[in-house]
């Protein structure tokens, strides 16, 4: 069993024949991959992935816009480092990872540290970690009990507690600003579409449905919730989409980006609230609307203001970067394969909507060992030597 990338780890289900893009004289080319698989532990014949129904497509042209620089975190050469968040201070990345389990598990380290911590041991799957805001608790998705459920544990000690306890499958929490409360995803057994509930981050109680969608997460700043939901019609691809909370009950949803080429997914808000970052794929082929189906590369990382406004591409198209969430200093972190090991990277956004010239390769010349970081220099138009 491989688990791997995008589904920003959760379960994943199905990944299928996956078109990489490589750079000729001639521009991209597409190229095919093998197949890969990771296959869902705690449900029987169920395949989770990150996707909708999504008809055939191209592979679009790609220029990657500069960015200041690129940074390594993680250096795991067995398994694969995935879904990172920072605690509100930046210093600590917490990550699920299968370097030394075939089932992932957390861990924890400083984000320019060297020395990883492992937070869950468990047999079972632990995925798609998130700080509280005050640094203290983590919550996490975890099929230890025989479904994918919500959990949170307290740094300082103690044995997770069990959030969620329905049959169906609830994945990718996401604290309040305050603390109190978690928004999570859920894989309704009635219909069939994944949706959006509100639950007590301590108690198993107050469970509430606030609408349709996947992958939420919380803005650290206000009662605004970010998420991805596939059109029910057409292409069917994800989209980015918000939705505000007003004395607790939902208001109107708002699309904040779409693409006719490409999935829009995982989105991610920046510490003050006023920019998002999220994943890019264009997806070839899928069959159904339920975030059921199989993807295809290449992915990248966008920000986009959290008006809709100055979206810009971080990456370079040539690899697959997903998962993207901020950290201090405007800096992004996600995860990647650019080495051939999935591990977590960084790069500065420099801001939505800069004017900034562009260069459609990453120069690894002179790259730097810096502690537990590796730092590649990225070339611009306007900086032979590098920045």
């Amino acid at each position: 069993m491989s688990y791997l990338r995008p589904l920003q780890a959760i379960l994943l289900g199905a990944f299928a024949a996956s078109g990489c893009v490589h750079h000729t004289a001639h521009g991209p080319a597409p190229v095919q991959v093998n197949p890969t698989w990771a296959v869902l532990a705690a449900s029987n014949a169920r395949q989770i992935n990150m996707f909708g129904d999504l008809p055939d497509g191209t592979v679009p042209s790609f220029h990657a816009r500069a960015t200041v620089s690129l940074q390594r975190h993680t250096f795991s050469e067995v398994g694969r480092d995935f879904d990172p968040d920072l605690d509100a201070q930046g210093r600590r990345i917490v990550f699920a990872s299968t370097r030394h389990h075939v089932r992932p598990a957390l861990y924890m380290k400083r984000h320019n540290g060297v020395t990883v911590t492992q937070l869950t041991s468990d047999p079972a799957s632990d995925v798609q970690p998130m700080f509280s805001p005050d640094g203290t608790k983590i919550a996490f998705a975890s099929d230890r009990a025989g479904s994918w459920d919500i959990w949170v544990m307290d740094l300082t000690g103690g044995p997770p507690v069990q959030v969620t306890t329905r049959d169906a499958d609830e994945v990718h929490p996401s604290w309040s600003p305050d603390g109190t409360q978690l928004v999570f995803c859920s894989l309704s057994v009635l219909s069939g579409q994944w949706e959006l509930w509100l639950a007590d981050a301590t108690r198993r109680a107050g469970k509430r449905f606030i609408g349709f969608g996947l992958f939420p997460e919380w803005s650290p700043v206000e009662d605004t919730i970010v998420f991805q939901r596939a059109r029910e019609q057409g292409d069917r691809r994800f989209s980015i989409w918000t939705i505000s909370l007003v004395d607790g009950e939902p208001g109107y949803p708002t699309e904040i980006a779409s693409s006719g080429q490409n999935a829009l997914i995982l989105p991610s808000w920046s510490p003050d609230g006023r920019q998002l970052t999220y994943t890019s794929s264009a997806v070839l082929t899928s069959s159904r609307s339920n975030g059921m189906g199989t993807d295809n590369g290449p992915f990248d990382i966008w920000v986009v203001n959290a008006d809709g406004t100055g979206n810009v591409r971080l990456t370079d198209g040539a690899t697959r970067n997903f998962g993207p969430t901020f950290g201090p200093g405007s800096r992004v972190f996600f995860a990647s394969d650019r080495t051939g090991f999935e591990n977590i990277w960084s790069l500065v956004s420099a801001g939505a909507g800069s004017d900034f010239p562009f260069d459609d390769s990453l120069s690894a010349d002179g790259a730097e060992k810096n502690g537990s970081q590796t730092l590649v220099k990225v070339r611009t138009a306007s900086d032979k030597d590098g920045l």
